[in-house]
Parts: structure tokens; C-alpha cells; sequence
């Protein structure tokens, strides 16, 4: 009896059960419990193999339930029971040089994680009055992100770019050069070759400080959406031992997908580019989980979007921009000129920027986005030869530092530039000019 007990013990299933009574592609109907949104379900097979599956939507006696898994294999008729432990993962520091799934189970081929520490994926963002102001400078080894769109500790970013831009090698230099002590890579939706690919070539096989936590494209939608919460609570629990997190996560659009998906399944009404109303209000839930909180850590976040057909009015890169706290434009024109990496600065912004710098290199960053939008605007002109040396001495200037500034701009995904150098650099940029102030 001893052993019976202690086997039904270890299925932690509850004594009452439901059954399934439709099943659709990516959404199960069943009755005979009564639970609430957000209840985490186990989805269990006639040879005693489950699923775990969140309830997303009750309708009077029925409830239906988004799986984590596929659904093959399933019939109608099979159980459902409540699984008491909720939606949440092991949390400790041999995270640490890991690649992992949503639930923290090893994707590398190593050892399970072995911890009595759980944390819940879903938590409430920082409450208003307990963050703390944004008044450090974040590095992260960039110089066109160092000196003219200066971080913040604690600030949240996002990289706006196209397919095929360059976003993946960004955060590669971002994750090599920025001054974390701990690194959480949250790859969400891309192609499983992308994994290994990130990996050995952008971060060079180096994880000895980072996390990542993947959910591939072939992944259900939920394991999607829920994948990135799952790496935003490692990236908490290493904030509230008061550690710097850098959080990256590539890419919002594909959770926005997934959400996309599990909404128009449920019924919801399509708005803009098919978007139902849950995945606009699902974006700052994410989002806001990132910040400085006093007393604990911060969480400095990138987030990339994938700008369909290089629209920025795409609604999902529209509706980022209003909650992130600054945005980084990667321009498909600027790579077919060879500048690495294409940032787009007269495009871009930092919000907290003006706040953490010092008044020289706000003057200086000032004075270089000026002439740089100065040669931007004459370029045609200079090029066929219509523009005469002297007409304009500000232009002759920014002409005379083009070469200068461009180079300023490009960096090799190899090279870390150290701050203070950078700010040099574009002070001795900048600094010969008289006619601007």
C-alpha cells in the first residue's frame, strides 16, 4: 500500500477529472471540472503519458485548454486533471552556461536542473513607485549604441529591423560587449538551425555567464508565448539577488504570433493585420517585467521586432515603440552600403539618454547627429557634383568628416569598444567644428 500511495503522490493529480470533448488543432474542449483562466491542466493519454496545457477560456460547463505539446494522440474521451503546482520553473544559479526549454528542461544534452527554488512565469510587473530611477549608463560595447544612443541600466530597448538586416549579429555583439554580470537570451519562435548558429558564431561557444531559453518555431504556440515569461522570471530571480541582467529576446513579433494564433482559435475578433485584441494587451505585460526596482537588481531589456516589409506603422512594432523606453532602427539601406551594424540614427532613440550622460557628450552627440543629417539630406547633390565647395560651411565640414564618421559608425561583430574611448572618439569627431553650437 506504501508504494501505491507514494506512486499516486508523485503524479500529483487531483482526485476529480475532467474529459475531453472536442479537440481541434490547437485547442481541447472539456467539462466536468470547474476551473479558472490561467489554470495549468494535465492532458493524460490511456498509457498514462500527459501533456500540460493552460485553461484559456471557460463557457459555462466547458472550458477549453491551449496545450504546451502536441496533440497527437489524444481522443476524446481521455482525462484532465488540475495540476496543483501551477506555472512555474526552477530557478538557481546552474542556469548559468545553459540552453533550456520554457520549463527549464536541458536542451544542450546536460544534466537536469536540480533545485528545490521554483518561480511563477506569470508575475505583476514592478509596481510604479517601487522602481528606481534610471541614472547609470549600461555599456554594451557598441560605439554608435554607446555614444549615440546611450542605455541605462535598467531601461528597455527595442531593434527594429527587416528580415535579413542583421538583428541576430547585434545581439550577438550586444550579449559579447555589454557589462552584465548575467546574460538571459530568450529565443522565441526562430528556426531550431538558428539556435546552434547564435551560439558558436555570434557568441562564440562562450555561455559561461548567459542563459538561454529557446521555443523554436515548431514549438505549440503556447510554449511560444509562454517561453518568453519564462525567461523574464530567470532574468528576476537573478535581479532580486540584486545582480545587472541583460535581458534579449529575439523576436516580440513571433510571441505576438503565438498569441495571435491561440486568440483567433478561441474566437477573438482580428483587427489590424489580423492581430486580436489580447495580444496588444499581452506586450506590456512582458515588457514592464523589466526595470531597476530598489533595493534588487535591474534588468536592462532588448527586445527585437520584425518589421514586415521594413514598415515601422506595423501595428506590433507601433504598439513596442509606445511601451519601450527607446528604439534602435537597423536600416536595409545603410547594409547595402557595408556599414556593420546598419543603425539607423537620426531614426533611433534612447529616452532615458539625456538623463545619464554628461553636458560634452550630449553636445557632442548633438553636433554629430547634425551633420550627419546634413550630408544625409545634400547626398544626391553631392554625388552628380551640383554642390560648390563653399557655399555652405557647416556642409563643407560634414563633408569633410564624412569618412570619419562612417567609419565611427561600423564595427566588427569581434570588436568591444570600451566607453570612455568611444566618447573620445566622437569628441575628437566633432570637436574642430566652430559653426555649429
Amino acid at each position: 500500500m506504501k508504494n501505491i500511495v507514494d506512486k499516486l503522490k508523485s503524479k500529483d493529480l487531483s482526485p476529480l477529472f475532467g474529459i475531453i470533448i472536442k479537440i481541434s488543432s490547437i485547442i481541447i474542449e472539456v467539462k466536468g471540472l470547474n476551473p479558472s483562466i490561467g489554470d495549468i491542466v494535465k492532458l493524460v493519454k490511456e498509457n498514462n503519458y500527459y501533456e500540460l496545457g493552460m485553461v484559456t477560456e471557460v463557457s459555462g460547463e466547458k472550458f477549453f485548454v491551449s496545450p504546451f505539446g502536441f496533440i497527437e494522440g489524444f481522443k476524446v474521451g481521455d482525462k484532465v486533471f488540475i495540476n496543483d503546482k501551477g506555472l512555474s520553473i526552477p530557478v538557481c544559479d546552474e542556469l548559468l552556461g545553459r540552453v533550456v526549454d520554457p520549463f527549464m528542461r536541458p536542451k544542450d544534452g546536460k544534466k537536469n536542473i536540480q533545485t528545490n527554488n521554483f518561480m511563477p512565469i506569470v508575475k505583476p510587473p514592478i509596481e510604479a513607485m517601487k522602481r528606481g530611477i534610471i541614472d547609470e549608463v549600461f555599456s554594451v560595447g557598441i560605439k554608435s549604441i554607446d555614444a549615440l544612443l546611450t542605455c541605462g541600466k535598467g531601461q528597455k530597448m527595442g531593434i527594429f529591423a527587416g528580415s535579413g538586416v542583421g538583428k541576430s549579429t547585434l545581439m550577438g555583439m550586444i550579449v559579447k560587449g555589454s557589462v552584465a554580470p548575467v546574460k538571459v537570451v530568450a529565443l522565441i519562435g526562430e528556426r531550431g538551425r538558428e539556435v546552434p548558429e547564435f551560439i558558436q558564431k555570434n557568441l562564440g561557444n562562450d555561455l559561461s555567464d548567459t542563459v538561454i531559453v529557446v521555443a523554436t518555431s515548431d514549438d505549440s504556440p503556447l510554449m511560444r508565448k509562454y517561453g518568453a515569461f519564462s525567461a523574464m522570471s530567470v532574468a528576476e530571480y537573478f535581479k532580486e539577488q540584486g545582480r545587472d541582467v541583460l535581458f534579449i529576446m529575439d523576436s516580440i513579433t513571433r510571441f505576438a504570433m503565438a498569441q495571435r494564433e491561440i486568440g483567433l482559435a478561441l474566437g477573438e475578433p482580428p483587427t489590424s493585420k489580423g492581430y486580436p485584441p489580447s495580444v496588444l494587451a499581452l506586450l506590456p505585460q512582458l515588457m514592464e517585467r523589466a526595470g531597476k526596482e530598489e533595493g534588487k537588481g535591474s534588468v536592462t531589456a532588448f527586445f527585437t521586432v520584425l518589421v514586415e516589409g521594413d514598415d515601422l506603422s506595423d501595428p506590433i512594432a507601433d504598439q513596442s515603440r509606445s511601451i519601450l523606453d527607446g528604439h534602435i532602427v537597423l536600416s536595409r539601406e545603410m547594409t547595402d552600403f557595408g556599414i556593420y551594424p546598419p543603425i539607423d540614427i537620426l531614426k533611433s532613440a534612447s529616452r532615458v539618454m539625456n538623463d545619464i550622460i554628461s553636458k560634452e557628450q550630449k553636445k557632442s552627440v548633438m553636433k554629430f547627429k547634425k551633420l550627419y543629417s546634413l550630408l544625409k539630406e545634400n547626398e544626391v547633390l553631392i554625388r552628380i557634383g551640383a554642390y560648390q565647395q563653399g557655399t555652405d560651411k557647416e556642409l563643407d565640414f560634414a563633408i569633410n568628416k564624412k569618412t570619419d564618421m562612417e567609419e565611427f559608425l561600423k564595427q566588427t561583430p569581434d570588436d568591444i569598444e570600451d566607453f570612455d574611448d568611444t566618447i573620445k572618439t566622437l569628441e575628437n569627431i566633432v570637436g574642430q567644428e566652430n559653426h555649429i553650437d
